[in-house]
């Protein structure tokens, strides 16, 4: 996998020092990446609205909700930006998901958030290894889940099914969110290409106006297991 320089002092940040060390031995119940598109199709009015979705969902009470349910009350989360093979940032590094706190800061990261990735193809393969390297560096966790975010299908880099296979066989679940305005058979093809693992899923968003909804709903069932009534 090659990485842009950004990315790649992140990462070999976060290895070095895994998780930060103020919860690097604290176990969570889900240790959850996100994996957000924001390659040439996305405008700058489309990246704003991912983000306004994004930080709007983890504060949302739902949200906060689902993470008591479960058996630590407690998640990990990151984030980051993907385009092309070699543009991946690290938009929020590991951060504990337990109260809404940590919900404003989570919400906070996105809401707040710049664009520091070019705006290339989309090499949704270098984003699935980018992740599951993320996770590699997460605290202690029942469950590893991608969450991989996109508007078009693999168009450059590693095949996707393939970056798939090797984050499954590690015990990763990667779930997709397909916004399907431009690519109406998207949905079909991230069940096919992209998700995989236990439990796997995708959920659509006929637009960008719409992701912050689909979003709510798939944190929900990644967090608890369970649809979003």
């Amino acid at each position: 996998m090659q990485l842009s320089s950004l990315s790649r002092r992140a990462v070999l940040g976060l290895l070095a020092g895994g998780a930060s060390p103020a919860f690097a031995s604290t176990a969570v119940d889900l240790a959850l990446v996100l994996a957000i598109d924001v390659s040439y199709s996305v405008d700058a009015v489309e990246y704003q609205l991912q983000m306004q979705g994004t930080g709007q969902a983890f504060r949302a009470p739902e949200i906060l909700d689902a993470v008591s349910r479960g058996a630590r009350q407690r998640i990990a989360v990151s984030a980051f930006l993907w385009s092309d093979p070699q543009s991946q940032f690290v938009l929020a590094p590991w951060q504990l998901l337990k109260g809404p706190e940590d919900a404003i800061t989570m919400g906070n990261y996105f809401l707040r958030a710049p664009r520091d990735v070019p705006r290339g193809t989309t090499a949704t393969g270098s984003a699935l290894l980018f992740a599951q390297s993320l996770l590699q560096t997460a605290p202690p966790a029942f469950r590893h889940v991608i969450d991989i975010s996109t508007d078009g299908t693999c168009n450059e880099g590693p095949p996707a099914p393939q970056a798939r296979d090797a984050a499954v066989a590690l015990g990763t679940t990667i779930n997709g969110l397909a916004i399907t305005k431009d690519v109406s058979d998207l949905e079909e093809y991230m069940r096919s290409d992209v998700a995989g693992g236990d439990q796997a899923f995708v959920l659509k968003a006929n637009d960008f106006e719409d992701y912050g909804r689909a979003l709510r709903q798939k944190l929900f069932r990644e967090i608890t297991g369970a649809d979003l009534i």
